[in-house]
């Protein structure tokens, strides 16, 4: 009989020792209502402004290869040549020919300089005079031809020597020594390590809605703690029917270090939706496996704060934070930490208060 007096008192006893001592801790923050986003999740690749594939431009033999795949060239620099041995020996031969044409010029002119010196005295013939000029004039014609035959020649040695037009990387090298390549040939392929960008497919349905003043943010590859801005670069308002895409370009805000051409890139647009409602923080909204979402909140009953479990209508996703189209009101305390195993008219204290 005693036993079962005291187990009664202890189940009689047991609601209010629980009642007093559940008090949960949470953190709340002031319902309010704020401007509404919508974001959109985009996949692309990181691609440069400035890509070639590069071609000689003469035929020739492959006698030196100066880089590799992976290398990384500055503007100017020497990248491969060509054997341009016969293409020197000519371009000696028109710089002889130039120089025996500047002499002849030179010894024209003297003799005509000297025979316009005795014409006044009658001692040489005005004939002679006017043919020393006409050679003259054909000795300079003859010079104008060898200066341009040296320039000719020259130019055709200059091009057995391949040069990288920018500063960027090797990212396919196509030939070998020993082989002969051809004008139009792709030998090299270089693509600029600067001025990077993504390329990003975009749903036909938001063409309209995105500007240069469209917030962007992107990771690199599997990196996705790592964030980065972006700016709006150009929209091509032409879309691929097969996908019913258009191609937007987004420029790094700042440089990013590691950015590669090639790389994979996840994007988030931000875009307004011209509304105003009560967003909460991701964590303050609990989904049930039976599907109802439920946002807690913090209300006063006879002077103790107690949890009250509201039904909701989520709607946008953006920065963190979940629109509620309905279920909340402004100035609703809701529970942002510590929510996960309330009850309905469980005590709380609250300990941390945001917004409002």
């Amino acid at each position: 009989m005693l036993r079962l007096l005291l187990t009664l008192l202890f189940f009689a006893l047991t609601p209010c020792t629980l009642a007093l001592g559940e008090a949960a801790p949470v953190s709340v923050e002031v319902a309010t209502q704020t401007d509404v986003e919508e974001v959109i999740q985009l996949s692309g690749t990181v691609t440069a402004q400035r890509s070639a594939r590069l071609s000689v431009a003469t035929a020739g033999l492959v006698t030196a290869l100066h880089v590799d795949d992976g290398s990384q060239v500055q503007e100017g620099q020497l990248l491969l040549e060509l054997d341009a041995e016969l293409a020197g020996h000519q371009y000696d031969a028109a710089r002889a020919a130039e120089s025996q044409a500047r002499r002849a010029l030179a010894d024209a002119r003297r003799r005509l300089e000297e025979a316009r010196s005795l014409a006044p005295k009658q001692s040489i013939a005005e004939t002679v005079v006017k043919d020393l000029a006409a050679e003259v004039a054909e000795d300079e014609a003859a010079l104008q031809r060898a200066v341009a035959e040296v320039g000719y020649r020259k130019g055709i040695r200059d091009r057995h020597h391949l040069q990288a037009p920018f500063a960027g990387v090797i990212s396919d090298r196509a030939v070998e020594l020993g082989e002969w390549v051809t004008p139009g040939q792709a030998v090299l392929a270089l693509v600029s390590s600067a001025q990077l960008r993504l390329d990003l497919q975009v749903p036909e349905d938001y063409i309209g809605r995105i500007d240069a003043g469209t917030r962007v943010s992107f990771y690199l590859g599997a990196a996705r703690d790592t964030m980065h801005a972006g700016n709006v670069l150009t929209l091509v308002p032409v879309t691929d029917p097969t996908v019913r895409t258009f191609l937007l370009r987004v420029e790094p805000a700042r440089p990013v270090p590691g950015m590669l051409p090639g790389m994979s890139a996840r994007a988030e647009l931000r875009l307004a939706t011209g509304q105003r409602n009560i967003s909460v923080p991701r964590d303050a909204v609990m989904h049930y496996p039976d599907g109802r979402v439920v946002v807690w909140v913090v209300e006063e009953k006879d002077g103790v704060a107690t949890a009250a479990e509201r039904l909701v209508t989520p709607g946008f996703r953006f920065g963190g934070r979940v629109e509620i189209r309905s279920g909340l009101g402004s100035g609703d305390r809701v529970v942002i930490k510590g929510n996960e195993s309330l009850r309905n008219g469980q005590a709380v204290t609250v300990y941390a208060t945001s917004g409002g």
